[in-house]
């Protein structure tokens, strides 16, 4: 009967697993209703394809609740996206599926892994902070801003060997 009111209300634990290509609709959606400029369901299917494509997914009650996605290049990857739907936000998804992810790359070999954050996304950055990701440059104008002003892109590196 928990396991029945549980899916019913969406409640529970996460779910982490690997994604698919199988995994690209709900994934563009989710991508899209996080973004400003959303990933359309054939990017999606053509990164999870990718050979050079790490994917992780966060199911709850069988509905995608979040992901993150990174691209390996011989010993380093780059998070290219990491989205967790705005109901499921602020319950540990993101730092889950970042520590599996983190994980999946140092078994790949990864040695240093980047990414890009908007500099006013304070939730993502304290995320990778405490996940021990440190500046390591900026992008100006990089992402589109509120009322037409672009806000900087904080370049972030951590280091898993």
């Amino acid at each position: 009967m928990i396991g029945f009111l549980r899916k019913l209300f969406g409640r529970g634990d996460p779910a982490y697993i690997e994604a698919g290509p199988r995994d690209a609709i709900a994934i563009a959606a989710l991508h899209a209703a996080s973004f400003h400029r959303g990933w359309s369901e054939h990017e999606v299917e053509t990164l999870l394809l990718d050979r050079a494509v790490v994917a992780h997914r966060a199911l709850i009650g069988g509905k995608l609740a979040g992901f993150i996605l990174s691209r390996r290049a011989a010993d380093e990857a780059e998070i290219l996206s990491v989205a967790v739907a705005g109901a499921r936000q602020g319950r540990g998804i993101g730092r889950g599926l970042l520590v599996l992810h983190l994980g999946r790359l140092a078994g790949l070999g990864v040695a240093s892994v980047f990414l890009e954050v908007d500099e006013n996304n304070s939730p993502a950055i304290r995320l990778y902070r405490r996940a021990g990701f440190r500046e390591v440059g900026r992008r100006p104008n990089y992402y589109p801003g509120a009322a037409g002003k672009p806000s900087v892109a904080l370049v972030l590196r951590r280091d898993l060997v």
